[in-house]
């Protein structure tokens, strides 16, 4: 697959010619805790996993930001509850975050994901 053709995700999953990923880092104790928080709770796991299950609409693997207004649709909970657990998200670094016009757009950290589960995992 030629560089014009390749994933623009940079992580080689479309046969992008970018470095296979690299161990995760390990993570402060406050990192750690802030991760252990945000998975604590049943609606941010169900956000985290529409928003890890966004493809783009062709049906690549490359990851799509995903709207406020559809999170808020497929859990059927209010914009400000949405708001309120993604702001846990974004701070515990699992989730990054970019508003454009009225609509904030989120996008998972797979490799801050990746970190977590390597911390848990070693416990």
């Amino acid at each position: 697959m030629s560089d014009s053709t390749a994933c623009e995700c940079g992580g080689g999953c479309c046969g992008s010619t970018a470095a296979a990923a690299t161990a995760p880092v390990p993570l402060s104790d406050e990192r750690l805790d802030a991760g252990l928080k945000a998975l604590a709770s049943a609606p941010r796991r169900m956000l985290l996993r529409i928003v890890s299950e966004s493809t783009s609409a062709d049906g690549s693997c490359c990851d799509t930001d995903v709207c406020a207004c559809k999170l808020s649709e497929a859990l059927e909970l209010a914009p400000s509850t949405i708001s309120h657990h993604m702001a846990v998200l974004v701070g515990a670094g699992l989730v990054s975050a970019t508003k454009r016009g009225l609509w904030v757009y989120y996008r998972l950290e797979r490799d801050a994901l990746a970190a977590l589960a390597a911390e848990i995992g070693a416990l």
